[in-house]
This record gives structure tokens, sequence and C-alpha cells, in this order.
């Protein structure tokens, strides 16, 4: 889901899509931006798409056995050829518009981590996502076998991809650099008439732009797409079920993977679950919710800290955030370049540490820092977030990956009238009224997208021939607990595993429990015991 303007699935929730990113990665990357930014960190601490107008992608069908027309895609043999560090790559082809498989063809990017025990103990595949829409499972891949799941990679090959439109998989344009700029600075919890207005329009140049500069494949992403590409993938390497480790979004592809091709299902870990009966604003307002929780255990752990730039409890910490979003409604603050923060950029430097709270320290300093009219910290979280890495420059396309995905996936939210109601409801009783005002307002661009999937949010209903494991984490501000537990009991098949704890998302994030019960299931297939808590 989202992040980043909107949310609408679970990755990121202001503005962007916000992709599982590794502990260890955040931390150092986070740690390089602020140290530019002169906060002092703890010691602790693709191929071209021919021109053509295909029709929308319809609802999934069951699975059966593949249909001729797309025999040579099922089929293909891929050639792995070194390319990052130990990693292999391929290039998987599948068809552009599936309802017209001998036409236009795009190619998947997709790496591999080899097992690394002996060649007997080797049990095939485990596909990996990290989330978004708009992440990349290829850079996640190493991390993910190295750091993760090193034990699990003794015996399974880890195999990350870019689903289609995403990395180096046909990549979407929706933006240029410098309108993802703009709208990354928009005002996102408008409060008149004029600032709605700019909003909407901006938030119009979106669907406006993915035509513009994708035509065709603007209208052939979207998840019903990559989880038939996903089936493909299974069968090019070679494995008759497919393995699967999904984080946030990749619970959603998981999901609709298990309802389309339910005897296909092997071992399946979905993490950070999504409900899938959900709509595009039932999906924010939880989102919402998850969010204020977060920031007021934030608020909460700050009155324990010395360096907390708030005197007094957890009211105060609250008080002087929403001082600091008050007063960037009215002027933007100075920072040590050229450029001032925004409240929509303060706003996703709020949502952002919310993810670890490995990251709660460099936020208290950043808070520190704009308390005394300095809004460097803030700007810096808020760049890492949006992957900016120039003036006018983003060094991944999940901006407009993520819209033009999840504006696809989901039917059409309300427009101005609907988003300011819901605005003014998710608000009212918000720790953090601006945070809840820009999860609805983050819906605008969907509200004006040219085209959904038929498929209608509905809840799982399939009876996989492998049971599938279901984690979620108490208090995950993106993916709140309360939808992991919906999941579990829409797959009848599945297991509930449940990590007390703070953050999106649990297999990798610091509990020793939660790895061992998601590696032993990988590994031997068996389940943890039903209701087990980890901490």
């Amino acid at each position: 889901m989202p992040i980043l303007r909107a949310v609408t699935y679970g990755e990121r929730v202001t503005r962007r899509p916000l992709a599982h990113r590794p502990r260890s990665r955040t931390i150092s990357l986070v740690a390089t931006v602020a140290a530019a930014a002169g906060l002092v960190l703890p010691a602790t601490s693709a191929a071209a798409v021919p021109d053509r107008a295909p029709a929308a992608a319809g609802a999934l069908a069951p699975s059966a056995d593949y249909p001729a027309e797309l025999a040579a895609y099922y089929t293909q043999a891929l050639t792995w050829t070194p390319c990052e560090g130990s990693l292999t790559c391929t290039w998987l082809t599948v068809p552009l518009d599936y309802s017209d498989p001998g036409g236009a063809t795009i190619r998947i990017r997709a790496a591999k981590a080899t097992a690394t025990g002996p060649a007997a103990q080797r049990q095939g595949s485990i596909v990996i996502n990290p989330g978004g829409p708009g992440g990349s499972g290829v850079g996640f891949t190493a991390y993910v076998a190295e750091s993760i799941a090193a034990d699990v990679a003794t015996q399974f090959d880890f195999v990350g991809f870019d689903p289609r439109g995403v990395g180096q998989s046909a990549p979407i344009t929706c933006l240029t650099g410098r309108q993802t700029a703009v709208w990354l600075a928009t005002d996102g919890s408008p409060n008149s008439a004029a600032e709605e207005r700019r909003l909407m329009s901006r938030a119009a140049a979106i669907p406006r732009g993915c035509l513009s500069m994708s035509p065709t494949l603007a209208r052939n992403v979207g998840t019903d797409n990559t989880v038939r590409d996903m089936d493909i993938l299974r069968a090019a390497l070679g494995d008759t079920r497919l393995n699967w480790l999904g984080y946030s979004y990749g619970t959603y592809l998981g999901t609709l993977y298990a309802q389309t091709f339910p005897d296909r299902v092997g071992r399946m870990v979905l993490d950070g679950a999504l409900d899938p009966s959900l709509d595009a604003m039932e999906v924010s307002e939880g989102q919402s919710r998850g969010f204020q929780t977060a920031m007021t255990r934030f608020a909460a752990d700050c009155t324990t800290r010395a360096n907390c730039p708030f005197a007094g409890g957890t009211r105060a910490v609250l008080a002087g955030i929403n001082a600091i979003l008050a007063g960037l409604d009215r002027t933007p603050m100075a920072t040590s370049s050229r450029r001032v923060l925004t409240q929509a950029e303060a706003l996703t430097a709020l949502f952002y540490p919310m993810y670890t709270t490995q990251l709660w320290p460099i936020l208290r300093q950043a808070l520190g820092a704009a308390a005394e009219g300095d809004g460097s910290g803030l700007l810096a979280i808020s760049d890492y977030a949006s992957d900016r890495t120039g003036p006018a420059q983003y060094a991944t396309n999940m901006t407009s990956a993520f819209y033009a995905i999840s504006c696809w996936d989901m039917p059409a939210p309300p427009g101005a009238a609907g988003l300011r109601a819901a605005a003014t409801a998710w608000s009212r009783n918000a720790r953090v009224p601006e945070m809840a005002k820009s999860m609805a307002w983050g819906n605008a661009p969907c509200s004006q997208w040219f085209g959904h999937s038929t498929r209608v949010p509905a809840p799982a209903s399939t009876t996989t021939t492998a049971p599938i494991l279901v984690v979620g984490t108490t208090f995950d501000p993106a993916t709140p607990y309360w939808w992991s537990v919906a999941l579990s009991r829409q797959l009848t098949t599945s297991t509930l595993l449940t990590y007390r704890g703070d953050g999106h998302t649990a297999y990798g994030a610091g509990s020793t429990c939660i790895d061992r019960a998601v590696g032993g299931y990988l590994l031997t297939g068996t389940m943890p015991a039903a209701g087990t808590v980890c901490r």
C-alpha cells in the first residue's frame, strides 16, 4: 500500500509508494541523508512498448492448464547472466495484453540469488516482492537471501522481479522529474477552495501523463496482469508450484495468485497483509487510523528520550508536531539549501519513519531542528522517501508506477466533494489532523483515472492445495493488524502469526521468534501453532 500521497495498498502512505526497505539499508541511507542535513546519529544506532490500443484487462479467470496461445511463454528457456554482486539476472517475455497474446510483448527483469547449500538439499525457488506498488524485487533479492533469510537461502534460490511497469520491466512514466517534484511539494491537505482546485488539477496531470508518455502500457499494468506474469515466471523457473514471500502490496499479489491458481500455490508467506475486500477509501481510512496510532506511539516514546524536542507528555509532543505543520501551512520553512520545506514534504517526513522504530531517533532530531526554524532534516527524510537524487531527479519510477498500478486496480474513489467529506471526518478525532486529511486527499489522482480493472473488491475465497502463512504486526501503520486477521479468516487454509510490536512487516525486522517461525515454514512447510504471538 501506499506512500505517498495517498495510500492505497500498504507501503507508504502519503505520497508515493513505499516499498519494504531492509532495516540495515534504511538506516545507512538515511544516516547519509541526515548527515548531509546536519543531523547527528546516535552511536547505537525496459523494452519499448509498441504503440497499440489494447483492451482493458478484465478479472482473472480460475487456473487451468495454460492455453495453447500462451505455450511459447510458459515453455520459454531463461538465460541467466551475472549482474549485481553474486546475483544472476534474466529477462522473461510476457504478453503486453493477455487478451491478445500473439501481439506485442514486454520483458520482465528478474534476479536470482542461487541457493548456497549442497545441490541434494535444494528445493527450488522462492519468488519475492517488497511491496509498493512500485517496489523493485530485483533490488531486494540479495538482501533477502543474505540477511533476512540466509538460513532459507541454503536450500532455495531467491528470485526477485520488477513487476510490469516498475524499474527495469517496461517502466511506466506518468510524470517528468520536474512534475514529480511539484506534485510531492503540493499541499495535500487543502483548506481552501483555491488549494483544492490546485491539488485536483495537479492530480489530474498524472493520469494524463500516463496516457501521453506511456499510452499502451498505461492500460496494461495492474495487479491482474502481474499475477499472470508470476505464473509464467513460475513455469520458466521449472517449479510446479509457486513459493512466495510477499510484503505489504506483495501480499495482495500473493492473495490474487492464490485465488487464480489455487492448485499451484506452494509455501506462501504474506507479511503485512492487505484485505482484498476493501476499496480505495476503506484502505486509506484504515491506514489513516494506523498512522495515527503509530504517531501517538512515537510521541509517547519521545517523552522517554533525552533529546525529545518537546517538553511534557505525549499530548505535548503531538501539539509540537501540529504546531510545526500549522506554521508550514502558512509559510514554507527555510533549509540549509536554496530549497524550502513545504507542509506536504514535512508530512512525508512524518509518515516515512513510522515504518521502523530505527528511524525514530532521526525524526526526533529533525523535529527539533524544525522547532527552531530549520527544515533541513525533515526535507532530507522526505527526499529519501521519494527517491530524490538531485534537482527534479529521482532514482526510480516509483511515483509513476504506484499510481499507474494502484489506480487501475481499484474502483474510482469519489471526487473532490467526497474526498473533502472524508478528510473532515477522518481528521475530526485525529491526533495529527493534517496526516489524516492528506490520507483522504491522497486519492485525488485515482478519482480522475482513465480506467479501472473490472475486478470488484471482495473477500478472498479460495482453498489452496498448500497452507498459507499470514504475518501481522499489531501496530503496523501501513497495513493495520486487523487486515491480517481478516485475510487469515478469508483464506481457510491459512494460519495467522502475530508480531506484537511497531513498524511495517515483521519477517527480518529483528524478532527471533518471527524469523524462526517463518524460516521453519519456508524450509519444511511446518506451520507455527495457531495463535502464536511473538515479541
